[in-house]
């Protein structure tokens, strides 16, 4: 006869069992059945990119069972602040696709990990790719690569264009013919208010990279010295006189308006801004959400030097990911990088591929819209970034003191200088 003693024990042990079972079927599901490995990959919400990678994990993990790609995003303005939250807890990406600018900082956070070079030789990198992807070397490691790069063009409204008595298919080479077209195509009420921008302007956007890595280079100056570590932006004349022209088109000019239209994208797509600057990766934009623009691209107008910006998204490994997990980590890049996958990317979102032997084939350097952001690839400049966002808001800040509180050109322009070097040298201080 068993006891009530005996009763309890085994109930006791019972419960133990299936909680245990419980507990590995837990690990299990992590893990991924029969030992899968799961890769979480994260990127910022830009649809045409999320619906293509969307795409694309189908493929790899069709080619590779065993490896399962969770994708998450986030807003651009939150995805620095979640990488911040959740990396250093354990709880973030294996894989991350950032801005090329965010690298030194991601470095110094301790988030990335260098690339292995076992599957990312050196040699291989800078053989294959463009050499601006060389932004992201630091230390002597490559700690990211991307599958595409975008340069900035000029994008015009034909439409626009032939209403303004301007040749669609002459659009401006020049710094003083860019201020002429914006002119004429700008349309104003008699008291100043802006119905239609001749070029939207906005230095959030794209305007801070037009600035630094075009109409300076344009006027023969540069930002930076080879050792990335002192500012020579206001060495000689070239940096102020391009930070006067940029910002004579809201200043004497009166043909555009931070803001206009909620922004400049907007402003273009819905036909009230002639002209924008802007990258190849709106293209893909412009097919989805305004498939009837008519609009064509040409390269940036120069004045003494061709010159035009050039930045990626690209790929990396966070610090904590090791063994089987940092293996499937590496192939999948290395599929994100391959040039079947390139050549999706251009397709899908306008940006151009990574490898130079990709992007220089006949079909997209000569292709209407494509080529002429191709065009622009070898000489494009690749800003070394020590932290993206607070060098943007410098220039931004530059930009507001002269257009909202009428402060000297000259003054602004130098405290931009002065306070970007600050940021240098804080960064190199411990280096």
């Amino acid at each position: 006869m068993i006891k009530k003693w005996q009763l309890i024990l085994l109930g006791i042990m019972v419960l133990f069992i299936l909680s245990a079972c419980s507990d590995e079927d837990g690990e299990n599901a992590a893990e991924g059945s029969d030992g899968d490995i799961t890769l979480e990959y994260w990127q910022y919400a830009f649809d045409s990119k999320v619906n293509l990678m969307n795409e694309l994990i189908k493929e790899f993990e069709e080619e590779n069972p065993g490896i399962t790609i969770e994708q998450t995003t986030f807003p651009y303005d939150q995805y620095n602040e979640q990488v911040a939250a959740q990396v250093p807890a354990g709880n973030g990406p294996d894989v991350i696709n950032l801005f090329y600018g965010w690298v030194p900082s991601y470095v110094d956070s301790g988030y990335l990990q260098p690339l292995p070079q076992d599957t990312f030789s050196h040699e291989e990198i800078e053989n294959e790719f463009f050499p601006l992807v060389e932004a992201t070397k630091l230390d002597g490691e490559y700690w990211t690569i991307p599958t595409a790069v975008r340069t900035l063009a000029l994008f015009y409204n034909k439409d626009l264009f032939e209403e303004a008595g301007l040749d669609p298919n002459a659009p401006p080479e020049t710094w003083d013919e860019l201020q002429d077209y914006a002119v004429k195509l700008t349309k104003a009420e008699d008291n100043g208010r802006i119905e239609q921008s001749g070029l939207a302007w906005e230095p959030s956007q794209q305007g801070h990279h037009w600035l630094r890595d075009g109409l300076t280079y344009q006027a023969g100056g540069k930002v930076l010295g080879d050792d990335r570590k002192e500012v020579v932006w206001g060495e000689g004349s070239a940096g102020l006189e391009a930070f006067k022209y940029w910002l004579s088109f809201p200043g004497e000019l009166g043909t555009s308006e931070q803001g206009f239209y909620t922004d400049d994208v907007t402003a273009f797509m819905s036909e009230k801004a002639a002209m924008n600057i802007d990258g190849s990766f709106r293209i893909g934009t412009l097919q989805s959400d305004a498939p009837d623009l008519n609009y064509a691209v040409a390269p940036l107008p120069a004045k003494d030097e061709k010159s035009t910006n050039a930045s990626f998204w690209t790929n990396g490994i966070t610090s904590d990911v090791e063994g089987e997990k940092l293996e499937a980590a590496s192939k999948f890049i290395k599929f994100l990088t391959s040039e079947g996958v390139m050549e999706k990317w251009l397709d899908a979102t306008g940006e151009l591929p990574a490898k130079e032997a990709v992007a220089m084939q006949d079909k997209y350097v000569n292709h209407e819209i494509y080529g002429p952001f191709i065009e622009s690839l070898p000489f494009a400049n690749a800003h070394f970034f020590i932290d993206e966002t607070k060098e943007r808001d410098i220039v931004i800040d530059a930009a507001n003191k002269v257009l909202l509180e009428e402060a000297d050109p000259e003054e602004a322009f130098n405290e931009m200088v002065d306070s970007t070097q600050e940021l240098y040298d804080e960064y190199w201080s411990d280096k």
